[in-house]
């Protein structure tokens, strides 16, 4: 069944519920609502639904990530007793980004497709276009094709989500020759020599599949360590095992200036480098700002911040305005598509489930999550800074373990991942209220830690389980 087509849209009569964004928590949040029996639409002006998460962002970039892990794996085979170093290098050296590149984006088209079937599924209408409040009540819809339309709706919810922010020209001239990291996934073929800029999980994933793929990687970050926002245990471990892999970190640096050369390389001056860098590609990952620019907010009454573009929410995702809701990226906060969904699905358990589900929000406290690195991360509940400052040092203790992991036995020393591992807890009961973990597997033993540390865990229900052996994950139930 296609969209809903504008000339039909005009007649759709009053929604009870119209979401602003088809990302993930805009979806998740109209199906819910479709679910419950609500009259339900749903605008998005892109072409493709899902949003970052989707066509941007988790999916494609997970794809990118295993490519790289069997490439690290390719590497590690011969240690095992798979062929030698010519075999290694021979199947290293025919991967083929490009293939691989149209595999990814015909798998991303079909996810496209069954989202649509799922609103159809759903009884919610989709309507194409972009939206604009032009009173508390009403959007204006813009076609692609350029037709106006009104929508009036009881309740609204913002999930426009956001975008990557670039510097400007007059900041750093040449700036606009570099691409954003939505622009990674057009990148037909692998380019020879990439600069990425940031330090956050953004840089560091991207930076990683480059540098882990045989690219040569140039990442400039402003201080010394990457992941700042992060544990330092984390920063302090991941850093120079990015450089020790051969990525060239410049660290305390800034990119100052951006040409263009004749051969269509760029010349990148970094303030902190002997020399110009030449490069294929330079790829901004320096933040993301909300898509509000164009919302039409003040014709709703809703309140954003002038600076970012976000639009604020209390504990039950309301903005400003009683009847408008904002979810996901747009918010500002825990920028994670998970928690996008969780908070969508919630809010229309909340509006349209019933009097069971009235007092249904969701909580912002111990959201876990992931960084995709080489080897990579895994992190719930508070930094050990953070505890420090909230607890008091006096009532803080700190568990540590650091050591390989068995499936880098058969290498050299000098081959080997680390792992290490952080148990940060709080007062005499030693409850858990902070865990961070760097080494092979730790993004998918995350989840389950997540639940136990959700659930007011202590050092002592940690003990108290039986280790798994052998394992990397035995070493958080057996810390001393």
């Amino acid at each position: 069944m296609p969209p809903i087509p504008a000339k039909d849209a005009k007649d759709a009569g009053e929604y009870d519920y119209f979401v602003i964004g088809g990302g993930s928590g805009g979806l998740a949040s109209a199906r819910r609502a479709g679910q419950y029996g609500a009259k339900v639409g749903l605008v998005e002006g892109t072409p493709r639904l899902g949003g970052t998460c989707v066509n941007v962002g988790c999916v494609p970039k997970k794809i990118m990530w295993y490519t790289a892990d069997i490439a690290d794996n390719i590497r590690k085979a011969t240690a095992y007793g798979f062929g030698d170093a010519s075999t290694r290098d021979k199947m290293v050296g025919t991967f083929d980004w490009t293939t691989l590149k149209h595999k990814r984006d015909a798998y991303i088209k079909r996810l496209n497709g069954i989202y649509e079937k799922n609103l159809v599924n759903d009884k919610v209408d989709y309507h194409e276009g972009w939206a604009k409040f032009i009173s508390p009540h009403e959007v204006e819809i813009t076609t692609r094709d350029g037709e106006k339309y009104t929508v009036r709706s009881k309740k609204f919810t913002i999930a426009v989500g956001g975008r990557p922010t670039i510097p400007t020209s007059d900041t750093i001239p040449g700036a606009e020759h570099g691409i954003n990291s939505d622009g990674f996934f057009d990148i037909e073929e692998q380019p020879k020599t990439v600069v990425v800029v940031g330090a956050g999980y953004i840089a560091v994933e991207l930076a990683g599949v480059f540098n882990t793929l045989g690219t040569e990687t140039h990442l400039v970050i402003r201080h010394d360590k990457v992941l700042r926002t992060f544990d330092p245990m984390l920063q302090d471990v991941l850093t120079p095992y990015m450089e020790k892999t051969g990525m060239n970190v410049h660290k305390n640096s800034n990119v100052k200036k951006v040409e263009k050369l004749s051969n269509g390389r760029l010349s990148i001056t970094i303030d902190s480098a002997d020399a110009p860098v030449e490069a294929d590609v330079l790829l901004w990952a320096i933040g993301r700002h909300a898509n509000t620019e164009e919302l039409g907010l003040d014709a709703a009454g809703v309140k954003k911040d002038e600076k970012s573009g976000d639009v604020p929410y209390d504990e039950w995702q309301k903005t400003n305005v009683d009847h408008i809701f904002s979810i996901g990226d747009v918010g500002g906060k825990a920028l994670l598509t998970p928690v996008a969904i969780a908070a969508g699905r919630r809010l229309s358990n909340r509006l349209f489930g019933g009097q069971q589900y009235k007092e249904d929000k969701l909580s912002y406290e111990n959201i876990p999550s992931v960084v995709f690195s080489h080897p990579t991360i895994g992190s719930v509940g508070m930094t050990e800074p953070e505890a420090r400052e909230k607890f008091g040092d006096d009532n803080i203790k700190v568990y540590n373990t650091s050591f390989k992991a068995m499936s880098f036995a058969m290498l050299e020393e000098e081959h080997k991942q680390p792992t290490s591992y952080k148990l940060i807890c709080a007062g005499k009961e030693e409850k858990v209220v902070g865990l961070h973990i760097i080494g092979e597997g730790s993004d998918e033993m995350m989840q389950g830690f997540a639940v136990a540390v959700k659930m007011g865990a202590t050092k002592k229900n940690f003990d108290d389980c039986v280790a798994i052996h052998p394992t990397s994950a035995e070493e958080l139930v057996t810390l001393r």
